[in-house]
């Protein structure tokens, strides 16, 4: 039986990853550091801010102290928010899945972005009530593709439901990333993934691939987790 639903927030809930690309490169062009959207899809997206920050300094041949990265980070946190302000769009099918699933199974996110990015978007969808759990870079030093960030909102979900025997292959995540589903199959949870952001071909290593969420029903997870 399907226990537990886990979805991405970022290419999954809100197609926010152009919003971060713009953030990224406000703080990043004045320091010679700024690359292309290609380069963003291709070696970024999917870590969060720590990683990319220490990705784009080390490829630009810059230092990167810890005190200065926690500087660019609460810089492009706040830029962010001023670009998120404009508006977000969600994509299509989640926010209809969201509300089929919250209250009758466990409903985490679990996301490489900052919880002060997350929670504003989510309030703008009136969604926040959903969620049981979220999962964020605050919480776990190692971002996806490293498996901690699902193993942490598996064991929050299993804390807050100690009755419902959720385990990680009993749950579902629903990401849109290779880093992503890497991250979720690390923790042993089945993984549906959406090719919002990449082509089905790097996404190979989910078990079920969708165009979008429009079709998807709770039932439909829950044949996913008995195949």
């Amino acid at each position: 039986m399907l226990k537990a639903v886990v979805f991405d927030f970022d290419g999954i809930i809100v197609d926010s990853e152009p919003l971060h690309y713009r953030a990224f490169q406000k703080v990043l062009e004045p320091l010679g550091a700024g690359f292309s959207w290609a380069e963003y899809t291709a070696r970024y997206m999917g870590f969060d801010d720590r990683d990319a920050f220490r990705e784009a300094f080390m490829a630009s041949g810059l230092a990167l102290s810890d005190q200065k990265l926690a500087e660019v980070i609460d810089f492009k946190a706040s830029l962010f928010h001023d670009v998120a302000s404009e508006g977000v769009s969600s994509y299509p099918g989640v926010i209809e899945l969201i509300k089929s699933v919250s209250g009758s199974i466990p409903l985490a996110i679990c996301s490489g972005a900052l919880r002060s990015d997350i929670l504003p978007v989510l309030e703008m969808l009136s969604i926040q009530d959903c969620f049981d759990c979220i999962v964020t870079a605050d919480d776990v030093s190692a971002s996806k593709p490293d498996p901690a960030s699902y193993s942490l909102a598996i064991h929050k979900l299993q804390l807050l439901f100690p009755d419902n025997a959720i385990t990680p292959s009993s749950s579902i995540a629903i990401e849109d990333t290779p880093a992503g589903i890497s991250s979720a199959k690390g923790a042993g949870l089945r993984v549906l993934s959406v090719a919002n952001s990449y082509p089905p071909k790097d996404l190979a290593l989910a078990d079920m691939i969708v165009e979008s969420l429009v079709e998807v029903t709770p039932e439909v997870l829950s044949q996913l987790v008995s195949r």
